[in-house]
């Protein structure tokens, strides 16, 4: 039985006129995530709506209003989308896209390591991605398996916590998933560096390790104590990759995890190193300004 505070919605009942909830499909301790079909789209949608104990709340209210103005403000092929809001009301919610596929999280849990084939333009996809949003004026800050729906091309979910630049060097820690985040995330008050887009750099790294690894690339912490009782990567070195994991993707991805912001590659780099590794590939996979990953 959920922890949180739910709507408990029957189906077909409606959360806005002509919005209709189909079922309930996930969440977190701030959203309650349904299918609804949506009359004005006829259409599947997902509709993220603040859970009834956060519907009245000023900061709840307020940080969803953050959330749809990032939704709006950002456009990109690997870029979940939203049709619309509903910021009044008894039932604030955004309306994202019904995307049909298994998280990337999900994916690794069944199968282990991600094979290079699928892994080198869900890579590349991401990176684009996360670097059109930096070029934006934006980080996502929550880069991790979770938010990454596999398909044709891989999407990047799950603005939540995605904030312009300039609100993101002035952020307060800790916000994110305690393993897919960059010191300066974990500690968020400046020493290890301002919070910026090398954080999704590393969120990135970290998440491509998990991916080519089937793990983690730090050990889970002990829970909610600071420092490195929470986040062992304040102080340890990533794991060993697999021994068969290329050289050149091996170096890229301890880079990123670089626990120096500065150090970091960006994201576009990110692109240009996996060129000559997706050259390799024999489907002949590209993602470059002269084309895109295909066969």
């Amino acid at each position: 039985m959920s922890e949180y505070a739910s709507w408990e919605f029957a189906e077909g009942e409606e959360i806005h006129p002509g919005r209709a909830v189909l079922k309930t499909i996930g969440g977190g301790n701030r959203y309650e995530v349904c299918l609804v079909w949506d009359e004005s789209l006829f259409a599947l949608a997902v509709a993220k709506v603040l859970r009834p104990d956060q519907a009245g709340e000023e900061k709840a209210l307020r940080d969803l209003a953050l959330e749809v103005d990032a939704l709006e403000s950002l456009s990109h092929p690997t870029l979940v989308r939203s049709f619309d809001a509903v910021l009044e009301g008894p039932r604030p919610h955004v309306l994202i896209e019904h995307l049909d596929g298994p998280s990337l999280r999900r994916l690794i849990k069944r199968d282990g390591a991600i094979g290079l084939e699928q892994l080198l333009p869900l890579a590349a996809h991401v990176a684009g991605a996360l670097q059109y949003m930096a070029q934006s004026g934006y980080v996502h800050l929550d880069v991790k398996p979770d938010n990454i729906v596999m398909g044709l091309p891989p999407r990047l979910i799950d603005l939540s916590i995605a904030r312009t630049l300039e609100r993101a060097a002035k952020t307060v820690g800790p916000i994110g998933t305690d393993p897919y985040m960059p010191p300066e995330q974990c500690l968020g008050d400046g020493s290890a560096g301002p919070i910026g887009p090398a954080a999704d750099s590393w969120g990135l790294g970290a998440t491509l390790f998990h991916a080519i690894s089937g793990e983690k690339p730090f050990p889970a912490g002990s829970g909610d104590g600071g420092g490195p009782e929470r986040f062992p990567q304040l102080e340890r070195e990533p794991r060993p990759l697999p021994p068969q994991v290329p050289a050149e993707l091996g170096r890229l991805v301890l880079e990123l995890l670089d626990p120096d912001p500065a150090a970091r590659p960006s994201c576009a780099e990110v692109v240009e190193r996996l060129q000559p590794l997706v050259a390799e590939q024999p489907r002949k996979l590209q993602f470059s300004r002269r084309g895109a990953i295909g066969a």
